[in-house]
């Protein structure tokens, strides 16, 4: 499998994932312009994609969907608690809603990770065929069934949202700061290393941050901040906002 992170922020967040079969891409923040500016660059365009997954509704998830949609005609799977909010901006004819936690395309496992964030239905992935990626963002916490789910999986793309004392001691109003930190929030750097701990193995081959804050968090202290609870035994990256990340397993 090969993951190019699009752009991974407050300001938008895709994912083009590739396994031996299919092009997904996870969420659209970007706008389609934007998304296929960036496809280009690893020599891709947005017909390619074979099929799109979301993680939840909120803008710089979804900005680029219906246009995408509109263009290439692809299809999006959902969980199907988030039916009719994306019906609200995409064809109900393109819509695929997932009735399951886990369902099957070709040799493609597909698990849906239910997370914890002012959304409506908002999930993770964990996709596997020889190899697996859990991706998880956008979560308060990682409640201990999907734990389960995730542990020993080859590349992990997971929320490290904010450096507590940075949210703290930062620009956000009181109730902002209370959300962020909120189950219904984001993971901070110190939780991501925790959940990490608990969960990677031997067949771990490495893990990206996503989902950095630009105001409370920085790449430096992020990577330090998992890397001291994890032990440094496995190559940790950050992905950023503005650039794209190539990550091969």
């Amino acid at each position: 499998m090969k993951a190019i992170i699009l752009g991974s922020g407050s300001k938008g967040n895709s994912t083009l994932l590739l396994t031996d079969t299919k092009k997904i891409l996870i969420d659209v923040g970007f706008s389609y312009p934007k998304l296929k500016m960036s496809l280009e660059k690893y020599n891709y365009e947005p017909s390619d994609i074979d099929f799109i997954l979301l993680t939840h509704e909120h803008k710089d998830h979804i900005t680029g969907l219906a246009s995408l949609i509109k263009k290439e005609k692809k299809y999006v799977y959902i969980p199907k608690g988030m039916y009719k909010v994306i019906n609200k901006v995409v064809d109900a004819d393109y819509i695929l809603p997932v009735n399951e936690e886990k369902f099957q395309i070709d040799d493609l496992s597909i698990r849906l990770l239910p997370t914890s964030h002012d959304a409506i239905d908002p999930v993770g992935y964990l996709i596997e065929d020889t190899e697996s990626v859990v991706y998880m963002t956008d979560t308060g916490y990682i409640s201990k069934k999907n734990l389960n789910y995730m542990k020993n999986k080859n590349l992990y793309i997971i929320e490290s949202n904010h450096d507590v004392e940075m949210l703290m001691n930062g620009p956000y109003p009181y109730i902002l700061k209370q959300r962020v930190l909120s189950d219904r929030g984001h993971l901070s750097n110190e939780m991501t290393g925790k959940y990490l701990k608990e969960i990677i193995g031997e067949n771990t081959k490495k893990i990206i941050l996503a989902h950095l804050s630009e105001t409370n968090n920085l790449e430096d202290l992020a990577l330090k901040t998992v890397n001291d609870i994890i032990g440094n035994q496995i190559r940790v990256e950050a992905a950023r906002q503005n650039e794209e990340l190539e990550v091969t397993i």
